[in-house]
């Protein structure tokens, strides 16, 4: 059973972040959009104190889903940008041993600010994760990564402000296929990993998104997440592929709560602006009694709180370290699709004004379609979804 009651100390930091992003984030968010290469240092350095006292960001229950809503809700890129784990955190979480938790984040809020980030795509690997080429050879005590890895969000902090780090996906014995693939964790600053491009983007922009070359890049035996031994478990899958994917049961439900945040500043910001016109939404009447309008906002209604349940669901299951791989792919699916068409009916709407750079409408749809697109595309994600409902594997439903 989901409970949705929560303590008051939870209630107080998710209205922290509300007043973080509604103070903080909101007045800058054109400006670091507009001005993407300068990083938000001022921000980064006071979130960096309260997340120290506080850890603002922290936890894996409803109320951290919650306060990522609020905080997207006040601005995704400038969300991205501050430091975090990131997904390379989630990564060690989901697959690290308990020495590797404590040795790379147990005193992640000491010193200055860091950053993780996860490497896996590459550019003839987006979401068939089995088809990675990078390689990892075990050299006497060390691993020596080589390949190249695209679109890494916050690769650029996590690669060079120390003592950032990255997870770097790759095989450790290609004719082995998917249970040759490990992760590897790779400190800020090694030698042979260097940051080769900064993405321009359609959105997020404050948030960096580079190329990392990894060119006979040398890292402790110790940095392999999980067992090195290559060892199938069935003819569906393998061990080591099936614990490196479970980093998305913890990441994608994040994403859609990000997602969801993003979607509610459109919303908000509709249903604000038809309340000033004296437009009342007259809900309980039958469908054909309703105008456009009015259909209009209920159905964008009506994707948000659906996607809400399915976050606040894969979350629940989190928190509890139950299985939440369904629901995970069915949060972020969701979420995904519903960002997309809450923030472009959002723009329909209000019209010219709402396609123009007066307002953030238009900021808030770029800003949002990244959530249908990273950590697993939303077609993927469905696809994961039917597997694990009708109980077909990779090869019978592709």
């Amino acid at each position: 059973m989901i409970d949705f009651e929560l303590t008051p100390e939870q209630k107080e930091a998710i209205a922290a972040a509300h007043k973080i992003a509604e103070e903080m984030l909101r007045p800058i968010s054109r400006y670091y959009d507009e001005h993407e290469d300068e990083s938000p240092k001022e921000l980064i350095d006071k979130m960096w104190e309260g997340r120290r006292e506080g850890g603002l960001m922290a936890g894996l229950d409803m109320a951290a889903a919650l306060r990522t809503e609020e905080m997207f809700w006040g601005d995704a890129g400038l969300t991205l940008a501050l430091p975090s784990p990131g997904l390379g955190g989630a990564a060690i979480f989901a697959t690290g041993t308990p020495e590797q938790l404590q040795r790379f984040l147990g005193n992640y809020n000491e010193g200055g600010p860091k950053w993780g980030a996860m490497a896996m795509t590459e550019t003839s690997c987006g979401s068939d994760t089995a088809a990675i080429q990078a390689t990892a050879v075990l050299d006497g005590n060390e691993w020596v990564i080589n390949g190249e890895k695209i679109f890494i969000t916050s690769g650029k902090r996590a690669m060079e402000d120390s003592p950032g780090l990255v997870v770097v996906w790759a095989t450790v014995d290609k004719s082995a296929g998917r249970a040759g693939m490990k992760s590897f964790v790779v400190p800020a600053g090694t030698p042979g990993a260097k940051v080769e491009k900064k993405e321009k983007k359609l959105g997020i922009r404050a948030s960096d998104t580079v190329t990392i070359v990894f060119d006979n890049c040398r890292i402790p035996f110790e940095n392999i997440l999980g067992s090195p031994e290559v060892r199938k478990i069935d003819k569906t899958g393998t061990a080591g592929f099936k614990k490196a994917m479970a980093t998305f049961d913890a990441t994608r439900p994040f994403i859609a709560a990000q997602a969801l945040g993003v979607g509610r500043a459109a919303l908000d910001f509709v249903r604000e602006a038809l309340e000033k016109e004296g437009v009342k939404i007259r809900y309980g009447l039958p469908r054909n009694k309703l105008t456009a309008l009015e259909r209009d906002f209920m159905e964008m209604e009506s994707n948000y709180k659906a996607a809400k349940l399915l976050t606040l669901r894969s979350f629940s299951l989190m928190s509890q370290m139950l299985p939440n791989s369904l629901e995970a792919s069915m949060a972020k699916a969701k979420a995904g699709l519903a960002v997309t068409k809450i923030t472009q009916k959002a723009v329909e709407i209000m019209g010219p004004l709402g396609y123009s750079r007066k307002l953030l409408l238009e900021k808030w749809m770029r800003d949002g379609k990244i959530n249908d697109i990273f950590e697993g595309t939303g077609q993927i994600n469905m696809l994961v979804v039917a597997r694990r409902i009708l109980d077909f594997s990779r090869d019978q439903l592709k």
